[in-house]
């Protein structure tokens, strides 16, 4: 049994963390003054205005900043500042312990990958992969992200079927039906943590990858190594998030990004949709891992069966 974390609310108070790469003093400001426009009291971590080379501080202090916004009975949920490098080199200095006695919504994306296959592998808690504060809202937070994100962090209700943007279609690879906990995220960072405590167990499950500026052959290798460890094959479904700026700087010398996915994906005869809109693209999907899923790829549907929260009594 998966652990959810309390509903938010306007007016609940989010903490700031920064567990990867840094950001100006400037735009930490600015990324606190957008959570104070949605009608959120915030407060900012201290790794949010750290900065050790392409760090947002020691690795002690982007840990510290985590346990304590898990631990500070004042925030009522964590949203990440941005991505960039760092989240895995933090996971040992975790308290899931702790952190499973005090669920709390916590969102991020991409090098949050790290974090959401820690917490989920550890603390059995469902976790959000949704927008992050620097990256998503400074510049106008789109209707599209936002509404998904409230969806799936406000209300205690089935989250239901999953919906791209507006003109972006989600395509079948592999026809077939699967139901398992959702869970994944950044291609990099899911091949990054294999071999480690915190690698994801694909068994039964539908597995959602996303990534962002790789080339054809490096999405390849990765793919490949998931093949080869047997994790991947294991899935119940899969779900392919957003590439962007993924297709090859020279077409005549690489496979395309579609070719890649076919070769790889297609014999593992498991169901499998892309271009669910989740992960660095502008108008992005929050998805809820650790929730139910069910994949119908012939129809080209993800349908979240429960919801991300609960609200306290």
């Amino acid at each position: 049994m998966m652990i959810k974390p309390n509903a938010l609310q306007f007016g609940s108070t989010i903490g700031v963390v920064a567990p990867s790469s840094p950001v100006s003093k400037k735009i930490a400001d600015e990324s606190k003054k957008a959570l104070e426009e949605l009608k959120f009291k915030v407060k900012m971590g201290s790794s949010c205005y750290e900065r050790y080379g392409y760090l947002a501080g020691n690795d002690n202090i982007r840990a510290e900043d985590i346990n304590n916004m898990f631990s500070d009975e004042e925030v009522d949920g964590i949203i990440c500042l941005r991505g960039g490098y760092g989240s895995i080199k933090i996971l040992n200095l975790i308290d899931y312990e702790m952190i499973k006695s005090n669920p709390k919504v916590f969102i991020g994306y991409s090098d949050i990958t790290a974090l959401h296959l820690a917490i989920h592998k550890k603390c059995n808690m469902v976790t959000i992969h949704g927008p992050m504060v620097s990256s998503d809202m400074l510049n106008g937070f789109d209707d599209f992200s936002k509404e998904s994100l409230f969806n799936t962090i406000m209300k205690n209700e089935s989250i239901g079927l999953i919906k791209n943007p507006d003109g972006e279609e989600i395509h079948c690879l592999v026809p077939g039906k699967a139901r398992g906990k959702l869970i994944g995220g950044n291609l990099s960072l899911i091949a990054a943590v294999m071999g480690t405590p915190y690698a994801l167990n694909m068994k039964n499950k539908i597995v959602f990858i996303e990534e962002t500026e790789e080339e054809p052959y490096r999405i390849d290798r990765m793919f490949t190594q998931l093949v080869l460890s047997g994790m991947l094959n294991e899935a119940a479904g899969i779900v392919l998030g957003d590439f962007r700026n993924c297709e090859a700087k020279d077409a005549f010398e690489s496979l395309s990004l579609m070719e890649v996915f076919n070769d790889i994906l297609k014999p593992l005869h498991i169901p499998v949709i892309y271009n669910v809109k989740a992960g660095h693209c502008t108008k992005k999907i929050s998805l809820p891992f650790g929730t139910t899923a069910y994949i119908d790829a012939g129809n080209c549907k993800l349908i979240i069966e429960e919801s991300a929260v609960k609200i306290m009594p």
